[in-house]
């Protein structure tokens, strides 16, 4: 009997548009491997989809600024895109107030009125121990406190992430708020990695050009669930990048998830905030933060800017899920998956932020896709993927 879906001999099918899977089939095609990639969305690319109205590159997911110190990834996707020299520089505005993000010298002073290292320091070691916070931080209110004193945590930081993840900041892991960086200068960069940017006209292009191989086949609005047997059947391997606990039909219960919601509008103006980020910190207002689209890569026809609201909701099973939440009971239940995922390993790789269950930044990623391909295809280790 003829395969249904499997029709061109097939080495592998590949579950989801997105980088980890996209990467994967570009460099398996170098290597003469077919694929046949399905994505249960209108479009290729996952979260780091955008597309282009009124000139300016709208990012559908969220603001992705790409942001790395390894060399590797960063010359490799510079292949696919020009991209520009962009910094994300935050302001927090928490009920009028404006301040600068991340926590660093500007944002002391404009708490505090403090001018040196030292008495920044000073203020929060004061403000620590009034708190009673004494040796390891057991939750991440502890944590904050510890890190940039209770001013802070309270206007910036405990609003803005209790409406994030639909907890209290007691009930939330301390390592969470360990990816900020803290600094004692005067500088607003909101990362730390020697490589950043955005690519000029966004992200879709790379992907466009990722799978424009002959041997990758694209499939968008298809369901590897509405035929998974059938898939499983007709071919010998698969990358599965969804949700292990769907691909285990929730055998161990639901992970739990937070999701997002994203309303734009394109306003008659050239400058409607002044910045590409702000955060809204206090626990009020709905949403997280506001996005200026033509403030990331300068692009826009004249009189026109699009601004992105981004609303965090709890996630069911009809909603996209965006952060795995990897407190204690999830990362049990995870463990449990991992195990069958294991058994399964010479059939179906598991792979991506939802297929591992944790949270990737995207060069983070893009190199456990290079990992997967040195694997598979026994590269050697000192390959590179940039230098091709």
């Amino acid at each position: 009997m003829a395969n249904k879906f499997n029709t061109k001999n097939y080495d592998y099918l590949i579950v989801g548009a997105g980088p980890y899977g996209a990467i994967f089939a570009y460099e398996a095609a170098k290597r003469n491997k077919r694929s046949l990639i399905i994505e249960k969305r209108p479009h290729i690319g996952g979260n780091m989809y955008t597309h282009t109205e009124n000139g300016i590159t709208v990012h559908d997911f969220g603001a992705h600024i790409f942001h790395t110190d390894n060399q590797e990834v960063w010359n490799f996707v510079n292949k696919f895109a020009d991209f520009n020299n962009y910094q994300n520089q935050v302001v927090a505005n928490y009920k009028g107030e404006l301040y600068n993000l991340p926590f660093n010298m500007n944002t002391f002073y404009e708490m505090w009125g403090v001018k040196t290292p030292d008495e920044a320091k000073a203020k929060i070691e004061e403000q620590k121990k009034a708190a009673g916070i004494k040796g390891e931080p057991r939750n991440l209110e502890e944590q904050a406190i510890s890190l940039i004193g209770t001013d802070i945590y309270t206007k910036l930081i405990k609003g803005y992430t209790e409406k994030q993840w639909g907890r209290k900041a007691t009930e939330l892991p301390s390592f969470i708020i360990k990816r900020l960086p803290v600094r004692f200068i005067f500088d607003n960069n909101y990362f730390n990695h020697r490589y950043q940017g955005i690519p000029i006209g966004g992200y879709t292009q790379i992907f466009d050009k990722l799978l424009a191989s002959d041997l990758i086949d694209v499939k968008t609005s298809s369901d590897f669930f509405a035929h998974k047997e059938e898939y499983l059947a007709e071919f010998p391997k698969i990358i599965y990048t969804g949700m292990i606990d769907q691909f285990f039909d929730y055998q161990f219960g639901e992970l739990e998830y937070r999701s997002l919601r994203f309303e734009s509008e394109t306003l008659d103006t050239d400058n409607y905030q002044g910045n590409a980020v702000i955060n809204y910190t206090d626990a009020e207002t709905p949403y997280t933060r506001v996005m200026e689209w033509r403030h990331f890569d300068g692009l826009a026809d004249p009189g026109k800017t699009i601004v992105t609201h981004e609303y965090p909701q709890s996630w069911d099973r009809s909603k996209e899920a965006y952060y795995p939440v990897n407190d204690e009971k999830n990362t049990e239940t995870y463990k449990k998956y991992a195990k069958l995922a294991r058994q399964h390993r010479d059939k179906v790789i598991f792979g991506g932020r939802l297929g591992l269950y944790r949270y990737f930044d995207m060069d983070q990623i893009i190199n456990a896709s290079f990992n997967l391909v040195r694997q598979e295809f026994k590269i050697p280790a000192d390959y590179r993927f940039d230098q091709e």
